[in-house]
């Protein structure tokens, strides 16, 4: 499940990128109105996390100017205590809003609820991703392949769950890099090979059917192959 976040303050929106990305999403900052009203136009998010409170154009505008392309989901994060800007955020499109300071808990909760209300109000359960006899449950944090449940900590989970959305590309350990680490990749660190290593060994060394596999000199792909 991909993540926008729009905070200016810095600490806080390193807190929840890093508290987010644990539990399992992955997660795009913003920290000035204009780039993240651009992101959230152009961008594919199940959930937009936005603060009110923004240099350059404020969460409203924001708001205002993304209602009028999408239906992505958005929790409104704010400082002001007020009835009326609560209400301004819900009229003008928000689904819900919370008040600074929050709990971590409770952030996570209602971010969860909203993807999985969706923009149109279901309350489905959100699709599970698969490839041959490997399925992820984003709702419970689950993997399993060959209906056996693998035990993933939240990177490899997150690993995984990017691998399958992108499945059958060839993604470059820089890409990996800076999508799910938000880190700049540096050729000296083996970070990436090593994340990509602990997965490979729960979800392919016990079986056949090899799925992840390495490019040499690109990186790696998740894909079947033919025997």
């Amino acid at each position: 499940m991909r993540l926008l976040l729009i905070e200016d303050e810095p600490k806080l929106a390193a807190s929840l990128c890093q508290g987010l990305s644990e539990a399992g999403y992955l997660v795009d900052i913003a920290h000035d109105g204009l780039h993240g009203r651009y992101l959230a136009i152009e961008g594919q998010y199940d959930l937009i996390v936005l603060d009110v409170m923004l240099p350059g154009l404020d969460g409203f505008d924001v708001l205002a100017d993304l209602r009028k392309k999408k239906t992505t989901p958005v929790l409104m994060l704010t400082a002001r205590d007020q009835v009326e800007d609560r209400v301004r955020g819900l009229h003008g499109g928000a689904d819900d809003y919370l008040v600074k300071p929050f709990a971590f808990s409770e952030l996570l909760a209602r971010a969860h609820a909203l993807m999985r209300r969706g923009a149109g109000g279901s309350l489905a359960e959100p699709a599970r991703d698969r490839l041959a006899d490997v399925e992820l449950d984003p709702r419970r944090r689950k993997a399993f392949r060959a209906g056996r449940q693998i035990d993933l900590t939240a990177q490899e989970f997150m690993l995984l769950a990017y691998f399958l959305k992108r499945q059958g590309e060839v993604l470059s350990r820089r890409e990996l890099a800076e999508q799910l680490w938000d880190m700049n990749f540096d050729s000296d660190n083996n970070v990436i090979d090593v994340a990509v290593r602990r997965l490979r060994l729960k979800l392919d060394e016990p079986f056949d059917d090899k799925l992840l596999h390495t490019v040499r000199g690109m990186g790696y792909v998740l894909e079947r192959r033919a025997p």
